[in-house]
């Protein structure tokens, strides 16, 4: 590559890099990470082997680590650069900057410090996945990593079920199986969705179906990589009091408060805390008339 003079001017850059194949990297790019002043990057082999591939020199630039271990530390060297007038250019490990990456808080303190910002844009893997899918595209969410364990990943997923857009996750090849399995309970098993794995690499893989399907095609065939699954929009027509107590009035019939909620949070697309809660009442007021009327 022909590195020009071209003088970058002094605030930070935030430059989106491949998800896999080292060619998906836009010009601009490229001619930002060949005259920035000082580089920072997520993972500074990652950035090396970049620079290498496209025949640019880190010279006598720093090429400093900036990630979620270090942040706090760096973020000052990194604003103390900006302060002296120069050009900083931030890529992390892969794809764009503040996407589920450290860079958030680096941008933002720029920012708030009252230095240019701007981003070189490029890939990123949610919405590479999202045009693979075969789901809407139209409208999306995306809601990186849902947490670890089951209880908590449970209540994420409710808050996320009616959401009436393609819902975009980022997740561990290890809990992936698991966190299907979770997504068929809370958001139905039938509900579209699509796994997309390794994009632009060489075992790229799309598997499509229902949630149960991909469910249980994880637990048998378990995917490895970098994973990006997509969820088909749910229903957010409005459902009136009468129906929600309706249906707790039924499951409250044979189920606990917090069993009856959950059956009624699940089925009708709503949050849990807020049938929960209605729940409650209900069946204090139910309880309380049989009180009165024993009396």
């Amino acid at each position: 590559m022909n590195q020009t003079a071209e003088q970058l001017a002094p605030g930070l850059y935030l430059v989106s890099v491949p998800i896999g194949a080292a060619r998906d990297i836009t010009l601009r790019a490229l001619d930002i990470l060949a005259n920035a002043e000082v580089l920072a990057a997520e993972d500074t082999r990652a950035m090396r082997r970049l620079l290498e591939i496209h025949g640019i020199a880190v010279g006598q630039r720093p090429l400093l680590a900036y990630h979620d271990h270090n942040g706090a530390r760096m973020r000052p060297r990194l604003l103390a650069e900006l302060a002296a007038g120069r050009s900083v250019a931030y890529a992390s490990e892969a794809g764009t900057p503040l996407v589920a990456d450290p860079g958030f808080a680096l941008a933002r303190d720029a920012r708030d410090a009252g230095y240019m910002v701007t981003a070189a844009p490029g890939a990123t893997a949610a919405i590479a996945a999202l045009t693979l899918s075969g789901l809407p595209s139209d409208r999306f969410l995306f809601a990186g990593f849902l947490p670890n364990t089951a209880s908590k990943r449970k209540a994420a997923l409710r808050d996320l079920a009616a959401v009436p857009a393609t819902l975009i996750l980022y997740e561990s090849p290890k809990r992936v199986a698991a966190m299907l399995a979770d997504a068929a309970e809370v958001c139905g098993a039938t509900r579209p969705a699509a796994l997309c794995r390794e994009i632009t690499k060489r075992f790229e893989e799309v598997r499509r179906g229902n949630l149960a399907d991909l469910a249980e095609g994880c637990a048998e065939d378990p995917p490895r990589g970098e994973i990006v699954v997509l969820i088909g929009q749910g229903d957010s027509a409005i459902i009136n009091d009468i129906d929600i107590d309706r249906a707790l009035s039924e499951a409250l019939a044979g189920s606990s408060v917090r069993d009856a909620a959950d059956q009624v949070s699940v089925a009708l697309g709503l949050p849990r805390r807020d049938v929960y809660q209605r729940a409650l009442a209900l069946n204090k007021s139910v309880n309380g008339a049989a009180s009165d009327s024993a009396e």
